[in-house]
């Protein structure tokens, strides 16, 4: 159950509901953009919290769609007062330039999942998330795919499109280790331009380190040795098994690559 402390509108509000009119189109449509990001050092100046790139990527959005842009100064006072109970932040725009800051707590089982990894559950094309470039509310999508991977008895879902190509997680961006090289679908296959895997590119091409930005086709994701999901709350937790329509595929969740990438996420 959600926490009742919240942010809304200006104001710091401890209930469990939240009210709004019958006739606003984040309700009736999805229409608000958000971002989900974890606090660290208890600062949002933290590289690592990266509150910079978090306002950017909402910013974008709403300029994109001719919506009001949120007033920083407003949002930054929501988070901080948040971010005193939480160590995570969902932050929401509508489109009149209202914001909306809920808190939680990291997922209990997370350490165990970063450790020995998950399995995931590859998702029908159905389930890919509607204009992908952008962090709308409407979810329902990849919602729907973590949902069925979950009655599957697996942690996450693995989102498609048409010609079968891997794209992202239901929360996250996809990494994978092969022929001595970092791999990640590129933003143009129609996936989230996600924060950590925005600091991720920039610090393995700063450390000298080969990524390669390119579709994630069925034959090039049978030649992992490692495959793993990032965002902003779980960092990296690798993916040890994909079950697939016809079989799965077996990655080593131990694999010594990881180490290198998570070097970036130490403070």
């Amino acid at each position: 159950m959600a926490h009742p402390l919240f942010w809304y509108n200006g104001k710091l509000i401890n209930s469990r509901t939240l009210e709004l009119p019958i006739d606003d189109p984040g309700l009736l449509y999805g229409a608000t953009v958000f971002t989900t990001l974890r606090v660290y050092g208890n600062s949002l100046n933290n590289r690592l919290t990266n509150w910079q790139a978090h306002y950017e990527r909402l910013r974008f959005s709403v300029q994109s769609f001719c919506w009001q842009t949120p007033d920083e100064v407003k949002l930054r006072q929501g988070c901080e007062l948040i971010m005193a109970h939480f160590p995570v932040l969902r932050i929401t725009i509508f489109p009149d330039g209202r914001e909306w800051i809920t808190g939680r707590y990291l997922p209990k089982d997370l350490t165990k999942k970063q450790n020995n990894g998950i399995v995931c559950w590859l998702a029908r094309q159905e389930y890919s998330r509607s204009l992908p470039t952008h962090k709308t509310g409407n979810y329902l999508g990849p919602w729907l795919a973590k949902e069925s991977a979950q009655k599957l008895d697996t942690q996450e879902a693995i989102l498609v499109d048409a010609q079968g190509n891997w794209l992202e997680t239901s929360t996250g961006n996809l990494w994978g280790w092969r022929d001595g090289s970092w791999w990640t679908p590129p933003i143009i296959s129609g996936i989230l331009p996600g924060v950590v895997r925005s600091q991720l590119i920039n610090w393995l091409k700063i450390e000298k380190q080969p990524v390669r930005e390119e579709p994630w086709t069925p034959e090039l994701v049978s030649g992992f040795e490692a495959i793993a999901y990032t965002n902003s709350v779980v960092e990296l937790v690798p993916i040890h098994t994909v079950i697939m329509p016809i079989g799965s595929l077996k990655y080593n969740p131990y694999h010594w690559s990881f180490l290198q990438l998570r070097k970036f996420f130490l403070a």
